[in-house]
């Protein structure tokens, strides 16, 4: 069987929802962010394990993801659209109970008169620049959209995962400012703004990231394990190269192990040459380039040849392959492809 088993512990998730819980502090709400079928970990199983241990509002990005969700959870939870109220989102919104985060003008106009009663929050543009109500446009809508009675009023750090950075307090000034005096509930805080301490918290926070193992929550357990299946080894001499390009050359005899998996299962092109899977305890160098399907890996160390190696596991996060590529450990989690077999534990509750 050639195909790559991707291990994902609901345990851990649970355990690091419930650690994040905490360090949001007494009175305030923690929401799961599971945007991208969970950062690519598959959003039915994430929801339904975060909602046993006590998880109310869940974040998405868009309409369709948080059907999905609401598909898993069934009524109750709230699910708040990151995008807002889109054109063509309005049935769905109403049928399924979601509840946008309106985020221009255009989109307060549209949910007001087409959902006239039906929940919304707001998000506010603190400095980002990305999404949201600006402060002028804030200041001429908010007397009559006060009146509405948003269930929420958000916005997002830019630079949360750098504590010392000045961005963060010229943020939470704005955000005051912005909010204060409106007696409505504030969400300011995702992974990074929870870590930054209380003055962040305000009434809702949104675990993300850390609740899959990244950083910045250096604390969280470890949540995916990926296996990749040996297909074949060779044996190369001396001066023979490996793979596409030419991109590695044996300076001495070597053992070669040809691995399942490549650019197309989220193995990026920048882990060719740098980057290392594990058989145990072990370590083996992926040498040459990763091409679609497959990567080459130097086992000449090895006693045996294993069936599988690890390229995610106990010696390796995401963060660390991260590294490697020169990216982050949000995007090697959302690129994990889809051929991968994906194994849950269950949470346990």
């Amino acid at each position: 069987m050639a195909t790559a088993s991707l291990s994902i512990d609901l345990d851990a998730i649970t355990a690091n929802w419930r650690a994040l819980d905490r360090l949001s502090g007494p009175g305030v709400q923690t929401a799961a962010v599971v945007k991208a079928d969970a950062y690519g970990l598959g959003a039915a199983r994430v929801v339904r394990a975060l909602a046993q241990v006590g998880a109310r509002r869940f974040f998405v990005a868009l309409a369709e993801e948080g059907a999905a969700v609401r598909q898993a959870l069934g009524p109750g939870p709230q699910i708040n659209i990151l995008s807002g109220h889109m054109a063509g989102d309005t049935e769905m919104l109403h049928d399924l109970d979601l509840t946008p985060m309106l985020n221009s003008l255009e989109q307060i106009t549209r949910h007001l008169e087409a959902l006239p009663g039906h929940p919304f929050g707001v998000q506010l543009d603190t400095g980002m620049n990305r999404l949201g109500v600006e402060l002028a446009e804030w200041q001429a809508v908010a007397p009559i959209l006060l009146e509405a009675d948003p269930v929420m009023l958000m916005s997002h750090l830019a630079c949360a995962d750098e504590p010392d950075h000045p961005m963060n307090l010229r943020q939470l000034e704005m955000f005051h400012e912005m909010t204060d005096g409106t007696g409505l509930p504030r969400s300011f805080a995702a992974t990074g703004g929870i870590l930054l301490g209380p003055q962040y918290h305000f009434d809702l926070t949104r675990a993300g990231i850390g609740l899959y193992g990244g950083r910045p929550f250096d604390l969280s357990q470890r949540v995916v394990t990926l296996s990749l299946p040996v297909i074949q080894t060779r044996e190369v001499a001396m001066g023979e190269t490996v793979g596409y390009g030419n991109a590695w050359e044996a300076e001495t005899p070597a053992v070669i192990a040809t691995v399942a998996a490549g650019y197309a299962d989220g193995l990026l092109r920048a882990l060719g040459n740098g980057a290392v899977l594990w058989d145990g305890d072990t370590p083996c160098p992926l040498v040459g380039r990763v091409s679609m399907d497959l990567i080459t890996v130097d086992v000449t160390h090895l006693k045996e040849v294993p069936k599988a190696l690890d390229i995610l596991g106990p010696h390796q996060t995401v963060d660390d392959i991260a590294d490697v590529a020169g990216t982050i450990g949000y995007e090697i989690l959302t690129s994990l492809g889809p051929r991968y077999t994906r194994r849950y534990t269950e949470a346990r509750g």
